[in-house]
């Protein structure tokens, strides 16, 4: 659900799901260009600074979106490295995660509305507000 909403908030022509998990090589989302340039690279979790570095060489712009209990220590065990890099962080309330989670079915139809810093997100089963934060 983190990864769709990454999608959301980033929506752009030429924006893609990647293969996930089973490409270590490839970030969550990204957009390519028609020459197939990478022109942004969009990781969900708390990414090692070695990914990070690969993908702001690679990449026109790289963003990374941070969202469960670990991110705190992450983003304070790397900052230093992470802020010399030319990249985005943004971190996503847990509790609102945890919110978008308990609305996640099977096949489901979602509605997204952004202001701000801010989603808004319907479904079948209810609504949650997540808001984020960019961290640099």
């Amino acid at each position: 659900m983190v990864r769709v909403l990454a999608y959301c908030i980033n929506a752009q022509e030429g924006l893609e799901f990647t293969k996930g998990l089973s490409a270590v090589d490839e970030p969550d989302i990204w957009a390519r260009s028609l020459d197939d340039q990478l022109l942004l690279w969009i990781d969900v979790g708390e990414p090692s600074v070695e990914r990070v570095k690969k993908a702001s060489r690679i990449a026109r712009q790289v963003k990374v979106y941070c969202f469960n209990r670990k991110s705190k220590p992450w983003w304070d065990a790397g900052r230093a490295k992470f802020t010399q890099m030319n990249a985005s962080y943004y971190q996503f309330e847990w509790q609102s995660i945890q919110a978008l989670a308990s609305l996640h079915q099977r096949t489901m139809q979602i509605s997204v509305t952004i202001t701000g810093n801010s989603a808004y997100i319907a479904t079948e089963l209810g609504e949650c507000e997540v808001a984020w934060v960019r961290l640099t």
